[in-house]
């Protein structure tokens, strides 16, 4: 993925006039724009401290974030990915144990499971959230199942409760990945309130990014955080003392990054859900599904994902007009080629997994986005919808 969208020459293949100036799908460099002075500051203050690696800028964020996601603990990783595998690992799962997630995730959330030894085991979405589907958690659990692995897709939290439920019912591990919806609320429960541990992704991309790669494990358990303390330093807590372990830390230039975008993060989810709320009125009539969010939850929509029948048509077009739309996730865990790359693994049915999968599009989102920006990717929409057959054809 690329920061932003191609220039629009570039964008428009069928020739005839160049479009308007193009709307990216990131908003990267606008949001640095806007804290420049602060996050210049704080990377030089750590570039002259002389303190990057587990120094006191990490500290400091990982007492922030705890305070923010009003959990215990918060530990620092290398990415959202390191963040599941080394909650997997000192939980104790490995080969011979299953754990239950879904399909309709980015690839990490069964990797991780994968990379721990263990076995995934995919059940179906729910057909109005698109995250799992709570209901068909217990169908899937047999003796050898230890863990589930809800993930709040594009932004909304699972029904963490249901699955709460199901795992105390089965003595089961409740693993959250999170990568996608800090900030984000259920109706009368917040994220790590049900499980024991919640991975995060500080990717610059996501609703709080670094300038590379980060991630977090937020827990309320102490000794889970201990041992992931010592797995992501080399099995190390006190210097020349080791056992085996990974090196996966966030470095204390992310930190401060970190640290400077935090006091930001709730403004910035409520203008996502401002946003939200334009794309909702303005395409309501339009023949696409929109994003659902149930009564009393707070989306905090790091995607904005329709779901259209012609979904690579309305892409094509909209990249005619300079208007960069991607896909999450056209291809979903199990369809990818040569699925499972000779790793077990468990499929169950997934009808409405694959149906996503075939149709989802995802529209710019970002707190940087004008209102007018908005309005004329709604109007393009609207136009591509009122004359579909013809533009399609000429925008491929």
């Amino acid at each position: 993925m690329t920061n932003g969208s191609a220039p629009a020459e570039a964008a428009f293949e069928g020739g005839g006039p160049v479009p308007q100036s193009g709307i990216g799908f990131y908003g990267h460099v606008k949001q640095y724009h806007n804290l420049k002075a602060e996050i210049d500051q704080a990377i030089l203050d750590v570039l002259e401290s002389g303190s990057y690696v587990l120094g006191p800028q990490l500290v400091k964020f990982e007492e922030e974030l705890a305070g923010h996601l009003r959990v215990q603990e918060t530990v620092g990783v290398n990415s959202g990915t390191d963040a599941l595998l080394l909650v997997f690992l000192a939980l104790g799962l490995g080969p011979g144990d299953e754990v239950i997630t879904t399909s309709n995730t980015f690839f990490a959330t069964a990797e991780a499971i994968w990379l721990a030894g263990a076995t995934p085991v995919f059940v179906d979405s729910d057909q109005k959230t698109r995250n799992v589907d709570a209901t068909k958690i217990e169908a899937a659990i047999t003796p050898r199942t230890r863990a589930i692995v809800p993930v709040h897709l594009y932004g909304l939290a699972a029904d963490m409760p249901a699955v709460a439920e199901v795992a105390k019912a089965h003595d089961l591990f409740v693993v959250e990945d999170c990568a996608q919806a800090i900030g984000a609320r259920g109706d009368r429960f917040a994220i790590g309130e049900w499980s024991d541990a919640v991975c995060l992704s500080f990717i610059i991309q996501k609703n709080l990014g670094c300038f590379g790669d980060g991630g977090a494990v937020a827990t309320n358990h102490q000794d889970l955080a201990t041992k992931i303390r010592k797995l992501r330093n080399h099995g190390s807590l006190k210097r020349s003392y080791h056992s085996i372990g990974y090196n996966s830390r966030l470095d204390d230039v992310h930190a401060a990054v970190l640290r400077v975008k935090l006091k930001h993060v709730d403004e910035w989810s409520e203008r996502r859900r401002e946003i939200a709320r334009l794309y909702d009125n303005g395409l309501a009539e339009a023949p696409m599904t929109l994003p659902f969010t149930p009564h009393g939850y707070e989306h905090v929509y790091h995607l904005y994902v329709i779901e259209s029948d012609d979904r690579d048509g309305l892409q094509a077009y909209l990249n005619s007009k300079g208007i960069t739309a991607l896909t999450h996730y056209p291809i979903a865990i199990h369809q990818q080629e040569d699925f499972p790359w000779g790793r077990p693994a468990r499929v169950t049915s997934l009808p409405i997994t694959e149906k996503s999968a075939a149709s989802v599009l995802s529209l710019p989102m970002y707190p940087e986005l004008t209102n007018a920006e908005v309005e004329r990717v709604i109007e393009e929409i609207l136009n591509w919808t009122a004359n579909r057959e013809a533009l399609s054809q000429q925008a491929v």
